[in-house]
């Protein structure tokens, strides 16, 4: 679609979060503390941030 990227940093530990939380967070690739990852900018991709936007910081890359 777009040719944006966005760079997805994991800020809060995924420990004591639901299962679907932590689901969403392995499928973004996110699996430790300040992992920070290049993601397409896209709607299924918004949307998983959007599930989790109180644990990832999200910036333009």
């Amino acid at each position: 679609m777009s040719d944006k990227k966005l760079a997805v940093t994991l800020v809060k530990s995924m420990i004591t979060r639901p299962e679907k939380h932590r689901k969403v967070l392995r499928g973004m690739n996110l699996t430790r503390m300040n992992r920070t990852v290049i993601l397409e900018d896209t709607p299924s991709i918004r949307g998983m941030i959007a599930k989790v936007c109180h644990m990832v910081k999200v910036t333009e890359a």
